[in-house]
């Protein structure tokens, strides 16, 4: 709502109308809305205590310079690269990452992902909500597994977390929406540098114990003015600073709220060993947040540590691949192998499950174009230099903890990395997965859509059967 529409006259107002204005003096705080949301749709609390969280690559990475190597194809398709050994026997990564190579015997990667589409908005629609669709559209028919999970997580009980269910560190963004199951199910959404020494987060726990007062002030005024609106409500409704303003409020001003989001409670060899990057401090955030008992996080890896156009959409007329390969690597490496040891040193790993994973992978065979621009990793504009475009009909993800039998590689693809030609599984089967380690049954729910239509949460897909047996 912009501020013309709020100081524009509308004429009488109803009672939830008032309350929305009522709200504004509490400090113009979009959380309690969001709680107010999910309690008219008949949501409570979460009784589970599992977990997921998805390391997300935008762009789509390549498998072949990655995690599915090709030594033996033809220097076109294989890249510069070379493989090393992981601790896994018979298993190799690129030289790119040595950190994870060391630690393969913990993370399952699957090398037979296919997706159906191959533009970015459709490819990642597809693997955060499942649609089908291989059109590009500019926003989701169907919402995303991330708010489909807050919404289930929401039904039964009380809950007494006080920070929200599905955090953004930061979110994926415009491609991954709650469409009919709303705007409450959406991510609190971290944004900024968490490796900057002075990030915080807005609107979690104040520290100065005026403004805390000061905002107290402002909800018993708002209480005050409920109490006078009741009087003119026809409808006989009661509600005042229910339950969900009160857990914004408790999330505003319990500094318990604050504690979990402050990477300076962590040793200072904990924050090198991830990486005193943006990224490495990313999923450490992640790691903090999932321990203090968030449900679901999202942690995108973009921005400047990708190279010139903040992706990994490794275009000829983007990125030089293999500089952009070299220059993201030991930033990425180190974050993730970071994030695989504290799964298992501190007992997370049954309870949270954790994927890396894009939306698809690159081209196996390399193709010349010239750079659009000067940069890091890309060359000046002009000159030409090497790239992989998107490919969707084979790439990898890794996935760690979850009580996943760990130490595998599942299914492959052909010589030169062109298709997956074993134990190929798709979007619904990636989402189908993650929605079993949370205890969703995605075989029979359904949620009603904008037209009232129950809509089952998955279509055709089933939980990867080598990740959850």
């Amino acid at each position: 709502m912009s501020d013309n529409s709020i100081l524009r006259c509308q004429g009488p107002v109803n009672r939830r109308s008032f309350m929305q204005v009522g709200l504004g003096a509490f400090g113009a705080l979009s959380l309690p809305g969001m709680l107010r949301l999910r309690a008219e749709n008949g949501v409570a609390a979460d009784r589970e205590k599992t977990a997921v969280i998805q390391v997300w690559k935008p762009g789509g990475c390549s498998h072949i310079d990655t995690y599915d190597p090709k030594p033996e194809a033809a220097a076109e398709y294989r890249g510069p690269f070379g493989t090393i050994k992981t601790s896994v026997p018979g298993t190799h990564f690129t030289e790119l990452l040595p950190l994870q190579a060391k630690l393969a015997h913990k993370l399952t990667v699957i090398r037979s992902m296919v997706n159906g589409a191959g533009g970015h908005p459709a490819g990642s629609m597809q693997m955060f909500t499942g649609d089908t669709d291989r059109r590009d559209k500019p926003k989701v028919r169907l919402p995303s597994w991330m708010s489909v999970a807050n919404y289930m997580r929401g039904k039964g009980g009380n809950r007494d977390n006080i920070l929200p269910r599905y955090i953004g560190v930061p979110a994926p963004g415009s491609y991954s929406g709650t469409a009919y199951v709303g705007d409450a199910y959406g991510p609190f959404n971290v944004t900024g540098n968490p490796n900057n020494s002075n990030f915080s987060v807005p609107n979690i726990g104040l520290d100065d114990l005026n403004e805390r007062v000061r905002v107290g002030r402002r909800v018993s005024l708002r209480e005050s003015l409920d109490t006078l609106e009741r009087a003119f409500d026809r409808a006989g409704e009661t509600e005042a600073l229910d339950e969900f303003e009160q857990q914004a409020m408790t999330l505003l001003t319990n500094p318990k709220a604050r504690d979990a989001f402050d990477l300076s409670k962590e040793s200072d060899a904990t924050r090198d060993r991830y990486g005193r990057n943006q990224w490495g401090q990313q999923l450490l955030l992640a790691r903090r947040l999932v321990e203090a008992g968030v449900d679901v996080i999202t942690s995108n890896l973009s921005g400047p540590l990708c190279g010139r156009v903040n992706n990994w959409d490794d275009h000829a007329v983007n990125h030089h691949v293999f500089d952009a390969m070299k220059f993201r690597a030991p930033t990425y490496d180190q974050a993730v192998s970071a994030l695989i040891e504290d799964i298992y040193d501190r007992g997370l790993d049954k309870r949270v499950l954790v994927v890396v994973t894009g939306e698809f992978g690159r081209t196996p065979k390399v193709n010349y174009q010239p750079s659009t621009g000067a940069g890091n990793a890309s060359a000046p504009a002009g000159t030409k230099q090497p790239g992989r475009d998107h490919w969707p009909r084979a790439f990898s993800n890794i996935w760690f903890g979850g009580g996943i039998d760990h130490g595998k590689v599942v299914g492959a693809s052909d010589k030169r990395g062109e298709d997956a030609i074993s134990s190929r599984y798709y979007p619904q089967d990636f989402i189908a997965t993650i929605y079993q380690h949370l205890g969703i049954d995605y075989h029979k729910i359904t949620i009603k859509d904008f037209n009232g239509r129950p809509t089952p949460i998955i279509d055709t897909g089933r939980a990867i059967p080598e990740l959850t047996a």
